[in-house]
C-alpha cells in the first residue's frame, strides 16, 4: 500500500496541469457543487478564494475567460477585481462558482454586466 501511495504521490496528467491549478480548482468548484444545494456554509480563506478566482480565468477547460471577457468582475467579500467593461458584482465564491460555469449563483450576481454573465450561463431572460 505505502508503495502504492509513492508512486502516485506526484500528480500526472491532465489535474497536474497549469501547476496543480486544474486540481485546486476541481476540488474547490466540486466541493462547493455538494456544500451549496446541502446549505453546508464554509468560508473559503480569502487567499485560497484569490489565487482560485485569479487562476480560474488561465485553465482552459473551464472557459472561466470566456465567460468574463469584457466585463469587470468584482469581488465584493475579498480584495479581487479583474477585466474592464459593465461591471459584475458578486461575493468572490459565486464569481468563482459563475466563471466556472455554474448556474447556482443565479440571484448572487448584480451589476450592469450581470445580465451579460447570466446569459453565458444560459440564464438569460430568467
Amino acid at each position: 500500500m505505502v508503495d502504492l501511495i509513492r508512486q502516485r504521490a506526484q500528480p500526472r496528467g491532465y489535474m497536474a496541469a497549469f501547476g496543480g491549478t486544474i486540481g485546486l480548482l476541481d476540488a474547490m468548484i466540486h466541493q462547493q457543487d455538494i456544500r451549496r444545494p446541502l446549505g453546508i456554509a464554509r468560508i473559503i480563506p480569502p487567499e485560497r478564494l484569490r489565487t482560485a478566482l485569479q487562476r480560474s480565468l488561465y485553465v482552459p477547460i473551464l472557459c472561466s475567460a470566456w465567460r468574463g471577457r469584457r466585463l469587470r468582475l468584482i469581488a465584493t467579500d475579498v480584495d479581487w477585481t479583474h477585466g474592464s467593461g459593465p461591471e459584475v458584482r458578486a461575493p468572490g465564491e459565486a464569481l468563482l462558482m459563475s466563471l466556472a460555469g455554474r448556474p447556482s449563483v443565479f440571484g448572487e450576481l448584480s451589476g450592469p454586466g450581470a445580465p451579460t454573465l447570466l446569459d453565458r450561463l444560459g440564464l438569460g431572460e430568467t
